[in-house]
């Protein structure tokens, strides 16, 4: 059988062409789909470091739901990713401690949230040195890393509170290793 004018004949009458072209079509929407979806809903982001130990562990990773916060804003006790102030090109992960108009502080080991000490079973050893009180300015978070004592977090000036434009998303899921998939839950601080 001859071929017709633009591609051979394949069986069920397609030609090469057609068939092309929806292998391209499919691969231009799952490229749409993807940027979509990395731009607006999720994103993959890899723990580096011990600072939010034992609750996550360096080389675990993360999916990253970036579509809560078009709607609401950070709550206390979630895990959130973020833009270092200093250097917006680097990424953080912290616990939400304080929302704005909080007071937060540390003292003898403990954090005073609103002149109460927290419940923090989720950190690894107490807190050391003293802080603040400090008020949560509008528009900002105040967060720590679970691991206190080994994070770069908003006690220090290069981090200081965090505006909540630089909030890259919430952490929800660990996807890898496969021996710690599950939800990364939000603890339980405040009212």
């Amino acid at each position: 059988m001859e071929g017709v004018p633009g591609g051979d004949v394949r069986g069920g009458g397609t030609t090469l062409k057609s068939e092309l072209l929806e292998y391209l079509q499919a691969f231009l929407i799952a490229i749409i789909l993807a940027a979509f979806i990395i731009t607006f809903v999720a994103q993959s982001f890899v723990v580096q470091g011990s600072s939010m130990e034992p609750t996550l562990h360096n080389g675990e990773r993360l999916l990253v739901n970036k579509f809560i916060y078009r709607f609401s804003e950070p709550e206390r006790g979630q895990i959130i990713v973020f833009r270092f102030p200093a250097n917006p090109k680097r990424k953080f992960i912290k616990r939400v401690i304080g929302i704005a108009g909080d007071i937060v502080a540390v003292k003898d080991g403990k954090v005073i949230l609103n002149g109460k000490p927290l419940d923090e079973p989720y950190i690894l050893d107490s807190t050391l040195g003293d802080w603040g009180p400090e008020i949560v300015p509008d528009g900002r978070v105040f967060v720590l890393g679970d691991n206190r004592n080994n994070s770069e977090d908003s006690r220090y000036p290069d981090v200081g509170f965090v505006p909540i434009k630089n909030v890259v998303g919430q952490a929800f899921v660990i996807y890898w290793p496969p021996t710690r998939i599950g939800l990364v839950r939000r603890a339980p601080i405040g009212p």
